[in-house]
């Protein structure tokens, strides 16, 4: 099992895509991407965005919420969601080893019944006038806290 996976809730802007692909290749967290995407998945933005990493990500397509849904089951995983909603702080929940942090779309994050399925909705605390963070920052922010809680940064030896 995974220590930790990140889901994109249909995703809809491919950089940012892109960007949480070459995340997963860097800090080796695979990524859930739940279809339908608000983009051709192989478009030359997320190349672009991914640049050669791509290659080093991995991810898994789900046709649909409830394909993901199955998987998630299958495996036990624990939901979390990342929203401007949340109960709690990403810096003060128990983040535990198999979890999926799931961002939504970056246009209308995910639907009520999605929310519901989480086990835990988190948040990042921002300013009061702020809005919320651009999608793959947020789910940057969220990783980085919860591997470090985890104590699962990949060794930095480099060649």
């Amino acid at each position: 099992m995974d220590l930790l996976r990140l889901a994109l809730y249909q995703p809809d802007i491919p950089q940012n895509a892109g960007t949480l692909l070459r995340l997963s290749a860097c800090l080796g967290v695979a990524v859930d991407i739940i279809e339908p995407c608000g983009f051709v998945l192989d478009e030359r933005k997320i190349r672009r965005a991914g640049m050669d990493y791509i290659e080093q990500a991995r991810y898994t397509r789900h046709s649909s919420w409830e394909a993901f849904v199955a998987t998630l089951t299958s495996g036990g995983r624990r939901l979390v969601l990342l929203t401007t909603g949340g109960e709690v702080r990403h810096d003060r929940f128990p983040f535990a080893p198999g979890d999926t942090i799931m961002v939504g779309r970056e246009s209308s994050g995910v639907p009520a019944a999605v929310s519901e399925r989480a086990e835990a909705r988190i948040r990042i605390p921002m300013r009061a006038a702020a809005r919320s963070l651009n999608v793959a920052v947020a789910a940057a922010i969220a990783t980085a806290e919860a591997l470090r809680r985890l104590e699962g940064f990949p060794d930095e030896e480099r060649q």
